[in-house]
């Protein structure tokens, strides 16, 4: 074997870091979701909104805001566990996140009023943090794939 191709062979340590720290973000978004999704009111009400009325807002969702979430959410799971086995696929699953995730939030910024408490403080903000990290892991899984670094 040439020096030439166990250098592309080789990984860089950057990915194992990206991955685990992708994983371990997106895991408290899976985290989150399933919380969420089974009404868990200790949970939610850890958020300092009333649990009542944020699973009503929810649950006003739309069909394709809801499945939006979900496509955001575990996208982004699949995407690092694929990043992580050095995927191709991670470039698809990162970018399907992506635009879950501008979907579900474009919804909750145009539709109806959110409870109070969602507007202020670090859940103003969040969801502009997810998407940023969505679009940086998207455009990093692809840099990869055009590196080779990714099969």
């Amino acid at each position: 074997m040439t020096e030439e191709m166990s250098t592309q062979s080789r990984t860089p340590v950057h990915l194992w870091i990206v991955g685990a720290v992708s994983l371990l973000w997106n895991a408290f978004g899976g985290y989150d979701y399933l919380m969420t999704r089974q009404r868990n009111r200790e949970y939610l009400s850890q958020m300092g909104i009333n649990p009542d009325e944020l699973l009503a807002y929810i649950d006003g969702f739309p069909i394709w805001a809801q499945i939006a979430w979900g496509l955001g959410v575990w996208g982004a799971v699949a995407g690092s566990v694929l990043l992580l086995l050095r995927s191709r696929w991670a470039v698809l699953a990162f970018g399907l996140s992506l635009i879950g995730a501008l979907v579900s939030f474009a919804y909750q910024f145009a539709g109806p009023p959110a409870p109070a408490g969602m507007d202020e403080g670090a859940a103003a903000w969040i969801p502009l943090v997810i998407v940023g990290i969505a679009a940086a892991l998207f455009f990093y899984a692809r840099r990869q794939q055009a590196s080779g670094v990714l099969r």
